[in-house]
């Protein structure tokens, strides 16, 4: 192969650069090691047509690496020969250039030609399966950095494994992951992470043969691989729990069996699944495991070597893995910050609220007071909006812990599933993607348990043999929505109807509608499972579903088709610090519902008023019986209303059931900021909050669904 032209240019950049690193690098100091380090692994890229350029390039580019791994600065004799490869190199790219073979590099002080690489080994006698040992007292700034680059790592790796498991030679993937590996061996080696650097340097000796297709990523492989970056995982987790509670790693996380497997899959072009399990074992992981994050430390650290040329590698190997990608810069702040400028921000819009009706009773429209108060509400409501985006974050990495369950569940039940997410991109609020992890667990577990048939199951039913589970979220109005569709069995009513009159959740002769029925999959201890498997039917799963739905004050929809599958729906809030709501009055007293809740509200007639014997009163409305609560007597406050056809009926939706709700007056529909009540009113039935109104007083935000449940009993 010939050497590029189009390489010569970058390659004399590249080289122009080493040249000044290696000026003021010096022996016993790791100034200029990093940047050296990455300008040859550049170097490399560009000499991979020109064997003898590419070979030598390699080799010095081995023993930085060696450095690297043993922590260790610039020793004499590496520095020495660093600087004989810059002086060999323009005479060998001259020789390239005019398509003659370059001489070879020659070390000088030890009078031997180059022509092979350099493995960076890791020293077999040194235990792996060791506590992390944290230096907190002097690396606590350092290791709050490397965590926080090292759970972007791991996020990258799961999502690029996953790509490869579908495309095995896609080599965008296999980079992206090899550079991952590759900055989390060098930082942990620095820092003395024993465990983590072993690892993450086996699996990139893993990756990198794969890289020089020496070796073919198999199933398996990426499994093993998948293994290893869970412990990885677990072992960024003690660090973060280290960092927020001081308290010291005290359980060894095993990594020797990875290792070994590690070893054996590159030992051999074919591996069998079997000789690989024979020599590790999975780490236990919980699947919905959220990164802890990160805390603010006021310690003061001096400014180290070490500190300075980590932070430069942190630098250098996050502009590789996102020069593709992204053309803006980042900066992280303590979420703590956040949530005080959302305070901060939630207290403005009050005040700007407060001054509104302060304006309207000391001027007329159109004066200055007027104009400048007009001004003062655009202004706060583009803070508040911008407040509000510092907290949105993409959903992405949420989906991407589905698509990994997807992929291992699918293996356990033997069932071929095709896992698609759509709108990954689509931000919401910090604390809602990490309360939406678990639900988003139990629903992708039920839909692989029992949404999907077995694959000969499927084939007998007309349907392809690979079932399809596409996970997509979207923006709809004023809340994010994140639907799961799948295209197995579907729902039977009629199967939910029977099991629930079974274990005694509804009566035999009950009424309901369909969706009434498909509600009743979210009762405590319901499941049509006809056995316990590890995963699922013990009919717990779809009740922290609903549970943590609620929670989040949002609403899950099913759809369902026998014999085509099933969509589960839940509609969100984007942000829990801000609701969009109705405010209406009871008296002299006045309230919150939320927007999400309402359906619709009339003044209703006289007539289509009744009071059923057991039941109460009773809204017949369309042909549908609804119950009537009146608001004034769950609060035991006077009300101007005391009979429905005299005040205004808000039609409450809430578990799949509507229930109408009696007010005196419909005042306004606004955005209003929550307010905690504290301890003393805390979990109040009915009452999720408070808010202050634009004239100074306080009004409760309802929770509809304890609210009508407390006043049905």
């Amino acid at each position: 192969m010939s050497f590029a032209p189009e390489s010569f240019q970058p390659l004399d950049d590249l080289l122009s650069r080493l040249a000044t690193e290696s000026i003021f690098a010096q022996p016993g100091r790791d100034d200029g090691l990093i940047p050296s380090y990455s300008l040859l692994g550049e170097m490399r890229d560009l000499c991979a047509s020109e064997p003898v350029l590419a070979a030598a390039v390699r080799t010095v580019h081995g023993e930085l690496d060696q450095l690297l791994d043993a922590a260790q600065p610039f020793d004499t004799g590496t520095l020495q020969r660093l600087r004989e490869f810059i002086g060999w190199l323009p005479n060998a790219m001259t020789d390239a250039k005019a398509g003659r073979t370059p001489r070879e590099f020659v070390r000088r002080a030890e009078g031997m030609a180059i022509g092979g690489s350099v493995a960076a080994p890791v020293d077999a006698e040194t235990p792996s399966d060791v506590l992390l040992e944290l230096n907190l007292g002097e690396n606590q700034e350092l290791l709050i950095e490397f965590h926080a680059e090292a759970v972007d790592h791991l996020q990258q790796i799961e999502a690029a494994l996953l790509v490869l498991d579908q495309q095995a030679d896609n080599p965008e993937a296999l980079n992206s992951i090899f550079r991952s590996f590759h900055t989390i061996k060098g930082n942990a080696g620095f820092l003395g992470l024993v465990p983590m650097q072993s690892l993450a340097h086996e699996v990139e000796s893993l990756l990198d043969l794969a890289r020089n297709r020496e070796l073919s990523l198999t199933p398996a492989i990426i499994t093993e691989i998948l293994r290893s970056r869970d412990a990885l995982q677990l072992l960024t987790q003690q660090i973060a729990v280290a960092l927020e509670k001081g308290q010291l790693p005290s359980s060894v996380v095993p990594v020797s069996h990875l290792i070994r497997a590690v070893k054996l899959l590159a030992s051999s072009n074919a591996p069998t699944p079997g000789a690989v399990a024979e020599t590790s074992a999975p780490v236990a992981l919980p699947a919905a495991t959220m990164e802890i994050p990160v805390p603010s430390s006021s310690a003061s650290v001096e400014p180290t070597a070490a500190v300075a040329s980590v932070a430069a590698a942190n630098a250098i190997e996050a502009h590789a893995a996102t020069k593709q990608t992204s053309g803006g810069q980042t900066v992280r702040v303590n979420t703590e910050k956040l949530d005080s400028l959302m305070d901060v921000v939630g207290e403005l819009v009050i005040v700007q609220s407060q001054l509104i009706e302060s304006a309207r009773g000391l001027s007329d429209d159109g004066s200055p007071l007027h104009r400048n108060v007009a001004q003062l509400s655009r202004i706060a409501k583009e803070l508040q909006h911008t407040a509000m985006s510092l907290r949105m974050i993409p959903i992405k990495p949420t989906f991407q812990k589905m698509e990994r369950l997807s992929r291992d569940l699918a293996r356990n039940f033997g069932k071929k599933v095709h896992f698609q997410v759509s709108g990954e991109d689509t931000e919401l609020d910090r604390t809602v993607v990490e309360e939406i992890a678990d639900p988003m667990v139990h629903m992708v577990r039920n839909a692989l348990d029992h949404g999907l048939e077995l694959p000969e199951q499927r084939v007998a039913s007309g349907k392809p043999e690979q079932g399809t589970v596409h996970l997509l979220a979207y923006h709809q109005g004023s809340n994010i929505v994140v639907e799961l569709q799948d295209d197995g069995r579907g729902i039977d009513p009629d199967r939910i109807f029977a099991k629930a009159v079974e274990k005694g959740i509804i009566a035999a002769n009950a009424t309901l509608t369909r969706e009434e029925i498909y509600a009743l999959i979210f009762a405590p201890g319901f499941s049509t499972a006809e056995k316990v498997t590890a995963v699922s039917g013990r009919g717990v799963g779809m009740d922290v579903v609903k549970r943590n739905i609620d929670k989040l004050r949002g609403k899950i929809e099913i759809s369902s088709e026998i014999g085509k599958g099933s969509t589960f729906k839940i509609k969100l809030p984007l942000t829990m610090a801000i609701i969009d709501g109705l405010v209406v009055r009871v008296g002299t007293d006045r309230f919150i519902l939320p927007s999400t809740s309402v359906q619709m509200a009339m003044r209703p007639p006289k007539d289509s008023i009744t009071t059923v014997h057991g039941t109460g009163e009773v809204l017949e409305l369309r042909g549908k019986i609804l119950p009537l609560h009146r608001l004034h007597r769950r609060f035991g406050i006077p009300a101007d209303a005391m009979q429905p056809w005299e005040g205004i009926v808000v039609l409450v939706e809430h578990s799949g059931r509507v229930s109408a709700l009696l007010v005196d007056e419909m005042v306004s529909k606004q955005e209003v900021v929550i307010k905690n009540l504290g301890a003393f009113m805390q979990g109040l039935p009915g009452v999720a909050g408070g808010a202050i109104l634009g004239d100074g007083n306080i009004a409760l935000i309802l929770d509809p669904a304890s609210l009508l449940q407390a006043s049905a009993a």
